[in-house]
């Protein structure tokens, strides 16, 4: 169901999803769209337009939550500054194509799959 609403709302890359056992175990996963589609495109030295802010969030739960059923602090602090990074940068209006396409205000820039993740990189550093 979520891939569906992130389909109708222009951007699986923006959808993640956490499923929870009835015994309290935890999945995190991003929704799946083009990404075959752009690693094929980048096997052959092509550049990608892949946002990967489910992915990013899907991997910062994941921290999160492992985090707290281990009691480490600083792994949970740091799922946040990465999440905060990430929805910063688009919020500052760099962004892949797909969300630049349904952006408003526009995003001032429009990059590729490394340049966003070096944009939320820079954010996160500083």
């Amino acid at each position: 169901m979520s891939d569906m609403v992130a389909s109708a709302f222009g951007s699986l890359a923006m959808m993640t999803s956490v499923l929870v056992s009835p015994d309290g175990c935890y999945e995190y996963e991003a929704a799946h769209g083009t990404v075959q589609k752009h690693y094929y495109k980048h096997l052959k030295g092509e550049k990608t337009s892949s946002n990967s802010m489910a992915l990013i969030f899907a991997w910062t739960g994941a921290m999160r939550k492992r985090g707290e059923l281990d009691d480490l602090p600083d792994l949970v602090a740091f799922a946040d500054r990465l999440e905060k990074a990430s929805l910063d940068t688009i919020t500052g209006g760099v962004m892949t194509g797909d969300l630049a396409r349904l952006a408003t205000p526009p995003a001032k820039s429009v990059v590729g799959s490394e340049e966003f993740l070096d944009a939320i990189a820079e954010r996160l550093r500083g």
